[in-house]
């Protein structure tokens, strides 16, 4: 939409957004300040991927070890995809980061290592989907796209009183930002708006006195900021049951590699007894031996339900050789092993109950 089409509300909302982001952006490792030189196209990919379902104050520290240790998207395709799993671990939704690799992959060995600019070609992407390809593009090239995350969503249906509940309300919403996003600057403008809804416009009481555009905002007006976006009912999560298997010998402990797909595929962990999403596992372990159980050690909590996890402890003499992917891993560096969360949290369990 063409700045002479935009409604006065509109239009003064990109003007006073805007005005705010040049004095109170956000530093961030893979930005540029406003209105500087468009940033690393491969930071905004990573950055954006890395930013999915997880916070900005999580993902800094991910985002400069990765950049530190493959500075090229053509580094990090060259790179093992064990070694970039094990990178993300504590990350969480770990299919995140095996498109990663996947996309990497594709930009270097098809597209000479350099990523494309226009959102359209950008969706070709392994693992890219809508909002992540109209980031970049806004981002990274400077293409007017229509950049809605969790924050702008918010921000929006606020402005607009949007009362259509989610996910049908998703329409409306992106129809809103494409209403206020400028045709020059859409980059630094979802940015800007990223940070409005992550510093002042935030879900549980949003900071309604510093707003610059408390006065254009239909949801401020009717006294009524929390009820927007509207979220339809939570459904009760399934609880599902797993048991982990602690195999330790010599100062060593075994470590499995997950199946290549499905939950946390390709990734390290303690040997389990098959639990899944959809089942309970079947608590039965993975060698003859004698085995002291201690129930409910952790509780974890995923997008669509939560497990209960037993330990099951290997007390018997008998020495266990390595069975498959089955990998001995030294304790004292088990930091290193690249666990995800779930089973990070079981072996620290086991650590701290020795003590």
């Amino acid at each position: 939409m063409a700045v002479d089409s935009f409604s006065a509300k509109a239009r003064k909302i990109s003007a006073n957004i805007g005005a705010h982001y040049v004095d109170n952006a956000r530093i961030l490792p893979w930005r540029s300040s406003p209105g500087g030189n468009l940033p690393d196209p491969y930071h905004v990919w990573l950055s954006e991927v890395m930013l999915q379902q997880t916070t900005v104050g999580a993902v800094k520290s991910y985002f400069e070890k990765f950049t530190r240790r493959w500075p090229t998207v053509q580094d990090l395709a060259r790179a093992e995809e064990a070694d970039v799993l094990a990178a993300w671990a504590g990350l969480g939704y770990y299919a995140r980061a095996r498109n990663l690799y996947k996309c990497a992959l594709y930009v270097t060995e098809k597209m000479d290592g350099i990523f494309p600019q226009k959102e359209s070609e950008l969706l070709l992407l392994p693992g890219v989907g809508a909002y992540t390809a109209a980031a970049i593009a806004a981002i990274a090239f400077g293409e007017r796209a229509v950049v809605v995350d969790a924050n702008i969503e918010r921000l929006v249906a606020r402005l607009f009183a949007i009362d259509t509940p989610l996910p049908k309300g998703k329409a409306e919403i992106r129809s809103a930002m494409d209403a206020i996003t400028p045709d020059h600057a859409a980059g630094d403008f979802a940015q800007a708006c990223m940070d409005l809804g992550a510093t002042i416009c935030t879900s549980k009481g949003p900071k309604c006195g510093i707003c610059p555009v408390q006065k254009q905002c239909a949801a401020f007006a009717g006294g009524e900021m929390e009820r927007y976006p509207v979220k339809p009912p939570k459904k009760a999560k399934p609880v599902r049951r797993a048991r982990f298997f602690w195999i330790e010998q010599q100062d060593r402990i075994l470590l499995a590699t997950r199946p290549p797909k499905g939950m946390l595929g390709g990734m390290r962990g303690l040997p389990d007894d098959g639990w899944a999403a959809g089942n309970d596992g079947h608590a039965t372990p993975p060698i003859a031996g004698e085995w002291q159980v201690h129930d409910n050690i952790v509780q974890h909590s995923f997008t669509h339900f939560s497990l209960q996890v037993d330990l099951a402890v290997y007390q018997d003499g008998k020495m266990v050789t390595n069975k498959g992917d089955n990998i001995w891993w030294p304790l004292d560096n088990i930091a290193e092993a690249g666990l995800p969360t779930l089973y990070a949290k079981a072996v620290d369990w086991k650590l701290k109950e020795e003590k």
